[in-house]
């Protein structure tokens, strides 16, 4: 799922695009993208895109008028841009033809945008509401971290008690913080995903707020630099140069020991034994199941396991 990084680089990039750009068209292809009736989102037609803005981790639109399009691409769904160079394909009735994967298509004067979404599940949406109240509706509430300091931080963290994981991706805690950035900023601070909030110390809360402004910073400067000039079309959760986050079984950049990962359902948490819980190994719940009490201790009784 595209987090607070991507979102920023998707928003810089729209920026030099379609800002202050007349929105033609919305053409909606698939039934299941658009979340709201009223207004109808052909009132959008016509009007000059004024603002673009992060909301949590939706990319939201603000036309002309104080009306606002409020996107969440959700996991798989992407954004595209071609422009205009040559005439768009188009059906019979004059309407541009989606990609296979296309949900919906916004036209502008110098170039199309795209939202497409892989897979067949559809969770992607798109809400368009009259004024920025409205907006606010989709505000979860969660502290943008760099608009606050670590007493704040620290606050919002120990509000209740939960795992470290679990409080970092909750958007009613901090905004923008997902799964993939959400393991590297645990690695970076050196702490456990299992680590109860309330327990934590005032020195750890401080390495971990440093930690989480280090960590996204670091990935929108590197993103930025991929992209450049371009628009980001390779959005992925998935990164040669992440310390932990779908490196399992890989060694470790800081230690050199395996990652090693807990799974729950299709969500997997990425870490380091020996950086982040002093050795000890987290239950893989899909493991521990069988294992049951023969659950390792740590990474080396795990590769014992494996090589029986």
């Amino acid at each position: 799922m595209p987090e607070l990084p991507d979102i920023v680089v998707y928003l810089e990039a729209l920026q030099q695009r379609i800002l202050s750009q007349t929105l033609e068209r919305v053409q909606i292809t698939s039934p299941f993208l658009l979340r709201t009736a009223a207004p109808p989102i052909t009132s959008v037609a016509g009007r000059k895109v004024v603002e673009l803005r992060r909301l949590g981790k939706r990319i939201c639109i603000g036309l002309e008028d104080d009306l606002w399009l409020a996107l969440h691409l959700m996991i798989a769904g992407r954004l595209h841009w071609k422009e205009v160079t040559r005439p768009a394909r188009t059906s019979a009735r004059g309407q541009t033809k989606p990609s296979k994967f296309g949900l919906a298509i916004f036209q502008f004067a110098s170039g199309t945008l795209s939202l497409t979404e892989a897979g067949t599940q559809r969770r992607a949406s798109l809400h368009l509401v009259q004024s920025e109240n409205e907006l606010q509706r989709f505000d979860a509430g969660g502290l943008e971290v760099f608009a606050t300091n670590p007493k704040s931080f620290g606050e919002r963290l120990q509000s209740a008690n939960h795992t470290l994981k679990r409080a970092l991706t909750d958007p009613r805690l901090f905004s923008g913080i997902g799964n993939a950035y959400s393991d590297e900023i645990l690695w970076q601070a050196q702490l456990s995903p299992i680590a109860m909030t309330q327990k934590l110390k005032a020195e750890e809360i401080e390495k971990l707020f440093n930690a989480t402004r280090e960590s996204l910073t670091k990935w929108t400067d590197i993103l930025r630099a991929e992209v450049g000039d371009k628009f980001p079309e390779k959005v992925t959760a998935f990164r040669p140069e992440m310390a932990v986050h779908g490196k399992y079984g890989e060694a470790c950049v800081r230690c050199g020991n395996k990652v090693q990962r807990i799974r729950y359902a299709s969500n997997e948490t990425n870490y380091c034994p020996t950086c982040q819980t002093g050795g000890r190994l987290l239950a893989d719940r899909a493991l521990s199941r069988l294992l049951r009490a023969d659950w390792p201790r740590t990474a080396e009784e795990l590769e014992d396991v494996k090589r029986d």
